[in-house]
């Protein structure tokens, strides 16, 4: 059968081995002169994505649809497919969705393991209220019930998820603009004892030297908007990968400009900013034996007052939130973790934004 069109769904959740194929697909020759079509959420998509969407375009065979922003209100819509239900022959219904969810949340911003999260409800009428429950009447969620929703968000990667939702929200309320990006990273401690079973470090954990001091465990890549500070793009690596390999992932490929430390001072991240066709903010590194100039300590200081929006994200990780050192053992699950916080993080910077005026 002849084919009329491709047409391409979610195109913002496609990863970079997803577009490559597209892309393949766009180049076959059996396939020259379809028309495509591309559903995506505005403003969402990888570099990658963005420069397929340019490609097409340029070839006069692309038609877009915009997909409308999600709502905070669809967040419990996104989990719900995959919360437990009763079975057709009854038995013990599972606590509530919006409860759990809300139980998640008090454990990402008061740092709590699944036993300490199950006494705090026991113990804080606040943290109680804010879930829902009613001590006496209202079955309090025990550790292992807390562990089963964290695993379901987890193997179902919907804090990814979750935290594009939030980003959509900002979106649609003007405050995040995209129009600049600010990039940066930060280690996260992991328990380097061996006094374990296996006798053994967490494998996925690797170490590296900042400053003149040994740090274990990984790294948190984040790009933020260059106007509010409000993160867009999160990722996670373990410790010992180098700032300037994950740059170009923490571009959403629509910047007007971008700003970065001098551990970004890299041919390979001043390329993919040119590829771009973005200002290039990226403070220089000083030389070996090289006095810097007065213009280049001038534009150093310039761009350290405006990258330094960066470091409030980490802030508000690490101070309010109390994520030191990771919980889990291995990348995945951390990153799951890390994306998650993030999604509250932004909430947390928008607050006052959010807030119906004179709440």
């Amino acid at each position: 059968a002849a084919v009329d069109g491709v047409i391409v769904d979610d195109l913002h959740f496609a990863d970079e081995a997803s577009v490559e194929m597209l892309q393949v697909l766009m180049a076959a020759e059996s396939l020259r002169g379809l028309r495509w079509a591309l559903a995506q959420r505005p403003g969402e998509c990888s570099v990658a994505a963005a420069a397929l969407r340019s490609a097409l375009e340029e070839a006069q065979a692309l038609v877009t649809i915009e997909v409308a922003p999600l709502t905070v209100a669809q967040m419990q819509a996104l989990i719900a497919p995959h919360y437990p239900k009763t079975g057709p022959k009854g038995g013990r219904p599972p606590i509530g969705l919006p409860k759990m969810l809300r139980v998640w949340c008090l454990q990402q911003w008061f740092a709590l393991s699944d036993p300490g999260m199950e006494e705090a409800l026991y113990d804080m009428e606040s943290m109680r209220r804010f879930a829902g429950f009613e001590l006496g009447e209202d079955a309090i969620p025990d550790e292992t019930t807390i562990l089963n929703f964290r695993r379901l968000l987890e193997t179902h990667k919907l804090t990814e998820q979750m935290f594009a939702l939030v980003r959509e929200l900002l979106e649609g309320k003007g405050l995040l603009l995209k129009s600049g990006t600010l990039v940066d990273a930060t280690l996260i401690a992991a328990p380097p004892s061996t006094k374990n079973a296996e006798g053994k470090r967490d494998p996925e954990m690797t170490q590296t030297k900042k400053g003149n001091t040994w740090h274990f465990g990984m790294k948190v890549h984040i790009g933020a908007d260059s106007k509010s500070g409000l993160i867009h793009t999160v990722r996670a690596s373990t410790a010992k990968v180098a700032d300037c390999a994950e740059a170009e992932h923490l571009l959403h490929g629509q910047e007007e400009r971008v700003f970065a430390d001098r551990g970004y001072d890299y041919p390979r991240v001043h390329e993919a900013i040119e590829r771009i066709g973005a200002l290039d903010g990226v403070a220089i590194r000083r030389t070996a034996g090289i006095e810097q100039t007065e213009t280049e300590a001038l534009f150093n200081r310039v761009v350290a007052k405006i990258r330094s929006r960066v470091e409030h994200p980490f802030r508000v990780l690490k101070r309010q939130f109390g994520y030191i050192k990771v919980r889990y053992r291995g990348l995945e699950k951390n990153t799951c973790q890390i994306v998650g916080l993030f999604a509250l993080i932004n909430l947390y910077i928008a607050r006052r934004q959010l807030m119906p005026q004179g709440a």
